[in-house]
């Protein structure tokens, strides 16, 4: 697997981000190599480079350093200033130049490089998210020619908004070099297949395309979460001191709760907009209830980010200083990450859990507060349809963010709902989750990858011929666990 980013090990560490927290399992329990950046770029002219391999559960974590100059222009000046704006219907917001590009396509070709040394005769690339779109091209130049595929875990725009990115065409060029690309729901499966039929003229029936001798597929594949394991994470979690001090500092208050990045994509503004209108509206609630907000600062050499942070910490402050008094709150704004235990105790404390994306591939967030709830007084999730998870927990109550007034409803109709229907609506959520786990979505795209000519349903029925696997699906890891091991062994350090 490869990603800009891999996730830190450790329980009592903040996990940031979706997909750290979907691609965890699949190397501490299935053996999967999992390759990323270290995060700590180097003085260095562009070259080889350094990989360090450390073995984790059955698998191994490899962490690349790149060149600072390089990295700094694909990941703040490119993939975040011109693909990530575009990726959330922001084009507005696109601030980019053709060196920031180059340095795209550079870091993209060292990646490469990096993966040759895992290119044995049955290995298999899972490519993720949009800093490595150009990835498989430059692989296939280097003349990997293994199964690649390709997962992104933000949304797929219009074809209209996704032309706004400097050099789109090139890009989506490159991407025909992925056997199989995997996006979050139909929408964006929908949006990808008319930009490769209206933009690039290719002929296919919306999941395949032929590609010369080859054939490019598109596959809807949405992340799940480990919903029994987390449940029970945070019934262990309730008795954490955290809890207690959650708790005694309420003084009876009933508790939402947001967990987001600092991102214009989160719909944070409109949030605190829509709970300062519910102050305003219903001056009863005050001190009876509360909204903690966890905002983990992110891309913060960016300037749109920059402005944001500011703009939301001013918002908070005019929102606590209108309504708040000596001894309560209304908005507990964190700008710190925390661990999952942690998360999962806040979770099951809160009983309106709050997710108003402007635009998000799937949001995580939304199905972990499902799952750690109590069965028996689950809270309520409000949740923005314009979130992947929105077309499988439609039993939340769905909202129009850009609405204030119906998300300042929606708040408190969440605070206010009876046990009965709360409980109704957990249980069609709860068994949505159960129903698509994490283990589906791994399974489902790395088996479809390995035998193309079934679609991600068919492919349950042919798990053998995985070269791994989650233990809940019963097959082994030992495979790549042991490739992992010998890579290793060879040589410490690259």
């Amino acid at each position: 697997m490869v990603s800009n980013r891999v996730a830190c090990l450790s329980a009592d560490e903040p996990i940031e981000g979706g997909l750290a927290a979907a691609l965890l399992p699949a190397v501490q329990t299935c053996g999967a190599i999992w390759v990323g950046a270290s995060q700590r770029p180097q003085e260095m002219a562009a070259k080889e480079p350094f990989a360090t391999i450390e073995c984790h559960g059955a698998g191994s974590i490899v962490t690349v350093d790149l060149p600072k100059k390089q990295y700094c222009g694909f990941y703040d000046g490119f993939s975040n200033s011109a693909l990530w704006p575009a990726l959330h219907s922001r084009p507005d917001l696109i601030r980019t130049s053709s060196e920031n590009y180059a340095c795209y396509r550079e870091i993209n070709t060292l990646m490469a490089r990096t993966l040759i040394r895992f290119a044995k005769p049955d290995t298999t690339f899972w490519v993720h998210d949009y800093h490595y779109l150009a990835l498989g091209a430059d692989m296939r130049k280097l003349g990997i020619s293994q199964p690649i595929g390709f997962f992104l875990h933000t949304p797929f725009p219009t074809r209209g908004v996704f032309s706004s990115v400097p050099h789109h065409r090139e890009l989506i060029q490159a991407m025909l070099a992925y056997d199989l690309i995997g996006v979050q729901t139909d929408e964006d499966h929908a949006n990808l297949a008319e930009y490769f039929e209206n933009e690039l003229g290719l002929k296919g029936n919306g999941d395949a395309y032929s590609v010369g001798k080859r054939t490019v597929r598109i596959g809807t594949f949405p992340i799940g979460i480990d919903a029994a394991t987390f449940a029970a994470l945070a019934v262990k979690a309730a008795a954490r001191p955290e809890a207690t001090r959650l708790h005694t500092s309420l003084q009876g208050a009933r508790l939402a709760i947001g967990v987001d990045r600092v991102d214009y994509s989160k719909g944070l503004a409109n949030r605190f907009e829509a709970f300062d209108h519910l102050l305003q509206r219903r001056p009863a609630l005050k001190r009876t209830v509360a909204l903690l907000q966890i905002a983990v600062p992110s891309r913060v050499h960016v300037d749109a980010y920059q402005k944001l942070q500011l703009q939301l910490a001013t918002q908070v402050t005019e929102i606590n200083g209108r309504h708040g008094e000596i001894d309560w709150t209304p908005i507990r704004y964190l700008t710190k990450g925390f661990s999952q235990n942690r998360l999962a105790c806040f979770y099951r404390m809160a009983q309106v859990g709050l997710v108003t994306s402007l635009r998000d591939g799937m949001n995580l967030v939304a199905k972990e507060y499902v799952a750690a709830q109590d069965p028996s007084n689950p809270g309520v999730l409000v949740l923005s349809k314009f979130a992947g998870a929105a077309r499988q927990l439609d039993s939340a109550l769905l909202v129009n963010p850009h609405d204030i007034d119906g998300l300042s409803s929606a708040i408190s109709e969440a605070f206010s709902m009876p046990a009965d229907e709360r409980r109704e609506r957990w249980d069609a959520m709860m068994k949505a989750l159960m129903a698509a786990p994490l283990q589906g979505w791994f399974a489902d795209f790395v088996t479809a990858l390995r035998t193309p000519c079934l679609e991600p349903e068919a492919a349950r029925e042919t798990e053998n011929l995985l070269p791994f696997q989650l233990r809940s699906r019963e097959v082994g890891g030992r495979a790549v666990a042991q490739a992992g091991k010998n890579l290793v062994n060879t040589d410490s350090r690259h």
